[in-house]
């Protein structure tokens, strides 16, 4: 009787986590030279970005409004890449919060530009056996996230800080001082 209790909990548990990412949960309109995104990053996400962009020579700026993060790591690091590799900027408005996944979305503009009064939140991540945090520093599982840090960044002092700054349920606020020490703007 539990094993079947447990088979059906992972079920459940599968098929919430395909409903996620069945659908995008990112809005994305184009005003002029800008990309203005917001919502969930999830396994969708990268080729609806990419098209936008594609289809939009004219933009040179992603902005990022509300995002609380991503449900799809590799996403995250598909569309940074992506976004890099076309040389484009990423701007936070007054009102922008940008939590975790989208985080490490916003580290992949050339210019890294941010008005006072938004909001940069970061902690570890899990993976159903632990934190992030958990693991020793040359394990796998930190490899993917500390080498985009280092492309993005040129160091993957903040990575580590990320692992640190909160637990995987929690959230941390950056300060000022902590986004100048680890080079997340560009310009503030």
């Amino acid at each position: 009787m539990r094993l079947a209790a447990l088979f059906v909990a992972v079920l459940a548990v599968l098929g919430c986590a395909i409903a996620d990412n069945a659908v995008d949960r990112t809005t994305m309109e184009v005003r002029g030279s800008q990309l203005w995104i917001s919502g969930e990053i999830n396994s969708r996400t990268p080729a609806n970005f990419e098209a936008v962009i594609a289809g939009n020579p004219q933009i040179t700026v992603v902005v990022q409004g509300v995002m609380p993060g991503s449900l799809d790591d590799q996403a995250v690091l598909r569309m940074g890449y992506f976004l890099r590799d076309r040389r484009l900027n990423t701007h936070l408005t007054a009102q922008s919060e940008i939590y975790s996944g989208a985080v490490d979305l916003f580290l992949a503009g050339v210019r890294r530009t941010a008005q006072n009064g938004a909001v940069i939140g970061v902690h570890s991540w899990a993976d159903g056996f632990g934190e992030g945090s958990s693991y020793p520093k040359d394990a796998a599982e930190h490899q993917a996230n500390a080498q985009y840090t280092r492309d993005m960044l040129g160091s993957d002092a903040f990575y580590w800080f990320t692992l640190q700054a909160a637990p995987s349920d929690g959230i941390h606020e950056m300060t000022r001082g902590e986004l100048a020490r680890f080079g997340v703007l560009t310009q503030p």
